[in-house]
């Protein structure tokens, strides 16, 4: 029992030296992320960059210098004050979008790389506000922003970060400044609603004249129309009532009627005249022939209720009178 707890005894040292030997090989068993990249250094100096996957390090020679992601990253700095050409100046605040391109030089390029980036963006700010003034800084973002990524992505290649964009978040000028811009946008807010409205109104007029004048052209084409509507009805009745006169007329003449039908029809047109509604009368200056004309009225009215064989024509009546036809 005693030689057995010795042999235990001899052995569990080198047990435990296994046990932390076989813990330290496998801390140098590497699985490196997906977008990531670890910086191996053997001895003090760069030795490689291990990419995705599984890797093995010589234990105690090698170590991992630095972790980096690959991702694109975003770095929001506080505002900078920046002066521009008509000596103004505002606070300005940009994000930086970037990734880095190379491991090595990220880690071995500069120190400190963002704070880099930081500074660099606000002195490339002060150089390109410089030249312009407030209101071109503040209508002329892309251009900004254009020329701040050129100038910091050239500046920062030998780092092995790659600017993919630059964004100004916010221009902010003086209090002074923006009650100004406010009353000027406000005037010209006011100035644009006075022209719209005189246009609105002067459109109305316009348009309220011109419906005036179509509706003037229009009534009087209708009353055109109606006139000459009316004229051609009157001229189509003129026309009917003559072609009817001039039919019966010639009905009448084809009909050769009797003497005393004419007499009698002379005689109706002479009451007609003389039943107060004629301003202007015809009075025969024979007075002798108005009695005979009477008596042969009377006569063909006897006939025409008794026989008609015993009319006498006026020509007849004058026959028999001689001293009335002398006279």
């Amino acid at each position: 029992m005693t030689a057995a707890l010795e042999s235990l005894l001899t052995f569990l040292p080198i047990l435990i030296l296994g046990i932390i030997l076989l813990f330290v090989l496998i801390s140098y068993i590497k699985i490196v992320p997906q977008s990531q990249a670890y910086v191996v250094e053997r001895l003090g100096t760069y030795h490689t960059t291990l990419g995705t996957g599984l890797h093995f390090m010589v234990p105690i020679i090698d170590r991992i210098a630095n972790r980096i992601s690959l991702k694109e990253q975003v770095a929001d700095f506080p505002p900078q004050p920046v002066i521009t050409k008509d000596n103004v100046t505002i606070q300005i605040d940009m994000v930086v979008y970037y990734f880095i391109t190379d491991a090595k030089l990220f880690t071995y390029g500069i120190n400190q790389p963002i704070l880099a980036i930081e500074k660099m963006t606000a002195t490339t700010l002060r150089n390109i506000i410089g030249d312009l003034e407030l209101d071109e800084c503040l209508t002329s973002r892309d251009t900004i922003n254009a020329r701040t990524r050129v100038i910091i992505d050239e500046a920062t290649d030998p780092w092995g970060i790659k600017i993919n964009r630059v964004e100004l978040k916010n221009i902010l000028p003086p209090r002074d400044i923006q009650e100004a811009m406010e009353k000027q946008m406000r005037a010209e807010r006011e100035k644009r609603e006075k022209i719209l409205r005189a246009e609105g109104e002067k459109r109305a007029a316009i348009m309220s004249a011109e419906g005036e004048s179509e509706s003037l052209i229009l009534r009087a084409d209708a009353r055109k129309s109606a006139a000459i509507t009316e004229a051609e009805g009157q001229a189509q009745a003129t026309l009917l009532m003559a072609e009817a006169q001039a039919r019966s007329i010639e009905m009448i003449s084809q009909a050769n009627p009797h003497p005393a039908y004419v007499t009698l029809k002379g005689y109706e047109a002479l009451e007609k005249l003389a039943n107060g509604q004629a301003t202007k009368l015809i009075i025969p200056t024979d007075l002798q022939k108005i009695a005979t004309y009477t008596a042969a009225i009377t006569e063909t009215m006897s006939a025409l209720k008794g026989d008609a064989s015993t009319v006498t024509a006026p020509e007849d009546l004058w026959r028999k009178n001689p001293t009335n036809n002398d006279a």
